[in-house]
């Protein structure tokens, strides 16, 4: 109680196992639902939980496997309806390799795959495979599961299910969970030292700070143009830059760093109360080096500029930033690593983890919820890299994150892969954050863009987005927020009006329930009425119409530390 006091084009069909008797586990795992490999990934399953489905969709079914006795690579055909989500799990386990990545395809009668979602499977273990598909047609498909590596011998499947959600249902369990994972229920204990001060006394609340924030990219054109930083700072309470941090930017000339157009723009954020997540340390893409740096062949000359490099700009900042993209990309390039060793990225982190240990250090990708079928960035091989950085000697308590830049094509994400591939991102345990989320342009922008942030928002493992977007000014062409004379297009209106959603508006609760006396202090106790707040920083204040000096502020945080139990605050009134 608190108290305030005054990728598969190389693949193998493989066997699936006939369905078996379940053996009970003592687990009961819900297949539908948000972050199970979190819940089963710190032991070795030995048969596949059984699965409880609470979670509100419609058409479940236990989808049977061909049982010929041979090799079949086919779950039985199943059809889709239009329009509807189609989540879909199955338990896979390996018989003689240690592990290896394992895909689900869906494949429709003209030959088209879609492709629903990948785990990496163990020898001897079940892990759970999700995904699914957002069913843009109405017929039949077979379900498939493949793997690059594996022979057809290696791997088994239990326990094949789907559930159908229509679009009211899954927005619905989204709801659900924000609920659960992004609010508290809280009640106001009040202490009067009268019945004079009780009376009409009523308590106010308002959010100073969220706790999750939806911020926006700037870059150096803010410090051109008043109406863009105006635009910004009446919006948004987070930001990185997009370019002027980068090595490129603060390093043109070997030895001749130059920092003015960031710092300027750290001093607009600090002065207007903006977050600033640093983007990025280093970038493992050699495209993208200062050219200077790409004109060095001697590995003990690269090392030593880019330790210089790392030390300069994480200094110039520390304590400064929220975060700090410190490896950009070091899934799908490796630069560093083919210059200095498969270990430069970890060393690279455990380097800035001791200059600046308070702050999470993020890899930060491309592709991990965009593409299902994405081979190199996939959210299997981000977590993989993530873990091989961790278990370097020395990094194991290392503040990390994951970063999923989130570029989505031009068309209908696939909801059930998005949530299967941050079940896979989160389960290290680390903050998720989209990182760079933008959108091409096209007919379903808008609503395909808020399908996407709502999913993001609803997965307890995402604890920040930031939009990549801005005034036509600004220059970002591909998501524009306002147009030259600064009104919103469809899309600006969209992020306004989740700026205001996740934010809790002000509140004003009475003081009623449950009244009785403290016969030791002789003062009248009273409860308000529950209520449910979004995580974060609050004002509470204390008032009454008819007494000008009983308003009374206390600062309260509400946050996620209580789980979901009742939130109980004391206050003490003294006027």
């Amino acid at each position: 109680m608190n108290r305030v006091n005054n990728g598969f084009s190389h693949s193998v069909f493989y066997i699936i196992s006939l369905l078996l008797p379940l053996i009970s586990s003592g687990l009961c795992m819900d297949p539908f639902s948000y972050d199970q490999t979190l819940k089963s990934e710190s032991e070795c399953l030995m048969e596949p939980p059984q699965a409880t489905v609470t979670t509100g969709g419609g058409g479940f079914r236990e989808l049977k496997i061909n049982d010929n006795g041979g090799i079949r690579n086919v779950v039985e055909r199943t059809d889709l309806e239009e329009g509807n989500i189609y989540s879909i799990s199955a338990w896979i386990k390996l018989r003689n390799e240690n592990q290896g990545k394992v895909g689900m395809i869906l494949r429709r009668d003209n030959g088209r795959k879609v492709y629903g979602g990948e785990v990496m499977a163990k020898k001897g273990c079940w892990s759970m495979l999700k995904g699914g598909i957002n069913a843009d047609f109405s017929g039949p498909i077979d379900i498939f599961f493949k793997s690059d590596d594996l022979a057809a011998a290696e791997i088994s499947v239990q326990n094949v299910r789907l559930q159908r959600f229509n679009k009211t249902q899954w927005r619905l369990q989204q709801d659900q969970v924000i609920e659960k994972i992004r609010k508290n229920k809280v009640r106001f204990q009040v202490s009067f030292p009268n019945e004079s001060s009780l009376k009409g006394s009523v308590i106010s609340i308002e959010q100073n700070k969220p706790s999750f924030l939806l911020g926006c990219a700037m870059n150096y054109r803010i410090l051109e143009n008043d109406r863009y930083k105006e635009w910004f700072v009446s919006r948004f309470r987070l930001t990185s830059f997009t370019n002027e941090m980068k090595w490129y930017s603060t390093e043109l000339v070997r030895g001749q760093e130059n920092y003015s157009l960031a710092d300027r723009m750290m001093t607009l954020a600090e002065e207007n109360k903006i977050l600033v997540k640093g983007h990025t340390v280093l970038w493992d893409d050699k495209t993208w080096q200062p050219s200077w740096v790409k004109k060095i062949t001697d590995p003990k000359d690269l090392k030593n500029v880019t330790l210089n490099r790392i030390n300069s700009v994480m200094k110039r900042y520390k304590g400064r930033l929220i975060g700090w993209d410190l490896m950009n990309e070091n899934v799908h390039f490796s630069y560093f690593e083919d210059m200095l060793g498969t270990n430069a990225s970890a060393i690279f982190f455990s380097l800035a983890s001791k200059l600046d240990p308070d702050i999470p250090l993020f890899m930060n990708e491309f592709n991990t919820l965009e593409y299902a079928n994405e081979r190199i960035g996939s959210p299997v091989n981000v977590k993989k890299k993530m873990e091989e950085i961790v278990s370097y000697s020395g990094n194991k308590k290392i503040k990390g994150g994951i970063g999923a830049q989130g570029h989505f094509p031009p068309q209908q994400p696939n909801l059930a892969y998005m949530r299967s591939a941050l079940d896979t991102l989160g389960s290290l345990g680390y903050p998720v954050w989209l990182t760079e989320f933008d959108m091409a342009k096209c007919p379903g922008q808008v609503k395909y863009m808020e399908d996407i942030l709502r999913e993001a928002y609803s997965h307890p493992a995402v604890k920040g987005i930031i939009i990549y977007g801005g005034p036509e000014v600004s220059g970002f062409n591909k998501l524009t927020l306002a147009d030259k004379d600064f009104k919103n297009t469809g899309a600006g209106d969209l992020i306004d009006k989740l700026l205001k959603e996740w934010k809790q508006g002000p509140a004003e609760i009475p003081i009623q329930n449950h009244e009785h006396n403290d016969e030791e202090e002789g003062r009248i106790i009273r409860f308000s009425p529950e209520i449910s707040l979004l995580h974060g920083h609050y004002t509470v204040t204390v008032t009454n119409p008819s007494m000008k000096n009983l308003s009374t502020s206390f600062s309260l945080e509400v946050t996620n530390e209580m789980g979901h139990h009742l939130q109980e605050v004391q206050l003490v009134i003294n006027a």
